[in-house]
């Protein structure tokens, strides 16, 4: 980036604060949009990664106070017109260079300010990725993971991750400090989780579905079911008379927690045909045919065909 670039850029508005915004100010105002715009946060919303790099670079200038020194005299003289970017000789208005820069070109203070061949500041090891399986009950209630990680230089080394409960499946954990080692300090490990599929349970949000087999007098008739749930208790829930198969319950409050919100477990009925009938209940089942020989079930699948 060309020196002209940078020196015209105004870093206190780009972090938001006053021109006399003490060192502890700056900070604090860093480190909140830091926290806001971070890469991990806006998952790939390019406008917010190219303002995490502006607030990144402004802050690495105002932060060190010879650094900021500089770019403040820089600044005040290029806003009254004292100098413009050499592009051969020195365009310089209203004086010596060195009266502010002790000799120097400000074209060279700005490029050793921003790494223009400077020296830049150490920086954090790389991050590093790896992936782990684990089992739909422990995506619900949470577990500690125990990886062993391979390194290209060294010996391998053992994690202990924290999985906090109700992650989905395709979920991302960070590790701190886990990643390659780097001068200032190792970057991060993130962990790509695969959640086993259940038998019988699955998700849709923070609700906790299951498919119910009832027999078709239940249906009919109505019933208590006991059902159970991922706990390892179990629930009651109320089947009216005449309830059709593809119906769902919901039981509030058992489904899954996920910090301070609890989802449902919603129960969704099949009713079971029974593929033998003899004995009375055969003769049961066909004095009912009889008694409800006049009920047209079919009636509206006919009218609506006709539409």
């Amino acid at each position: 980036m060309a020196a002209k670039d940078l020196y015209e850029k105004d870093f206190y508005k780009v972090l938001g604060v006053d021109k006399k915004a003490a060192a502890d100010e700056i900070k604090k105002k860093y480190r909140s949009l830091a926290r806001e715009l971070h890469p991990d946060k806006t998952k790939g919303d390019a406008a917010k990664e190219e303002k995490f790099k502006a607030i990144s670079e402004a802050y690495e200038i105002l932060s060190d106070v010879k650094k900021r020194a500089e770019y403040d005299e820089a600044r005040s003289l290029f806003e009254r017109g004292g100098f413009r970017a050499p592009t051969g000789g020195q365009n310089f208005q209203g004086g010596d260079f060195s009266d502010i820069f002790g000799g120097g070109n400000p074209q060279d203070i700005f490029a050793n300010l921003f790494g223009g061949g400077g020296r830049r500041g150490p920086r954090k090891g790389q991050d590093l990725q790896t992936e782990a399986t684990i089992s739909f009950r422990e995506s619900i209630f949470g577990t500690n993971l125990d990886l062993r990680l391979s390194a290209d230089r060294g010996a391998p080394q053992n994690i202990t991750a924290r999985v906090p409960a109700g992650v989905h499946d395709g979920a991302k954990i960070r590790v701190k400090g886990k990643g390659a080692p780097g001068e200032a300090g190792p970057g991060d490990l993130f962990i790509l989780l695969h959640v086993k599929p259940h038998p019988i349970f699955s998700r849709k949000g923070e609700n906790l579905l299951v498919s119910l087999p009832i027999t078709f007098a239940e249906a009919a008739l109505g019933a208590d079911v006991k059902v159970p749930v991922l706990s390892g208790d179990v629930v009651t829930v109320r089947i009216a008379p005449g309830t059709p198969t593809g119906r769902t319950l919901r039981v509030k409050g058992r489904g899954i927690t996920k910090g301070a919100v609890t989802g449902d477990l919603l129960v969704t009925v099949e009713v079971q045909v029974p593929q033998r009938v003899d004995g009375k209940a055969l003769e049961a089942l066909r004095i009912f045919a009889e008694e409800t020989s006049g009920e047209d079930v079919r009636i509206d699948l006919a009218n609506k065909a006709k539409q």
